[in-house]
């Protein structure tokens, strides 16, 4: 990806895409009364932006700086996930406060990825 702009979109593309398809899911599910609507994790909708990450980290090439990057915006978008679908759960079911919470980690991990990246390569290199 050449710009953050790239990045964030392809990756909200990807969050939008797994929480349509949660979504529908849910919905199949409810008609069914297999189990009520929005009691599956949010967290699901993750699948596609991990999976550009997972992409995005092996075409970077060899360094400890794409280790270092990856580790930091995983750990710190974890955090902030965690944090936004702790706050989000007080009246929401799962569904939503998970999607709350991969949205933030996916925030945050664009973020880190795309300028912590470039600058440890330009620091290193």
């Amino acid at each position: 990806m050449t710009t953050i702009g790239d990045l964030l979109g392809v990756a909200f593309a990807g969050l939008v895409t797994g929480m349509v398809v949660l979504l529908i899911f849910e919905g199949i599910m409810s008609l069914a009364r297999a189990f009520d609507f929005g009691s599956s994790s949010g967290w699901l909708a993750l699948i596609l932006p991990v999976w550009l990450f997972t992409e995005e980290f092996r075409a970077a090439g060899y360094g400890a700086y794409r280790i270092v990057v990856a580790a930091l915006g995983a750990g710190l978008g974890v955090a902030v996930g965690m944090t936004l679908a702790g706050l989000a759960s007080a009246g929401f079911p799962p569904l939503v406060s998970g999607a709350v919470g991969a949205l933030g980690l996916t925030v945050v991990y664009c973020l880190i990825w795309f300028y912590g990246l470039r600058w440890l390569s330009h620091r290193a290199g």
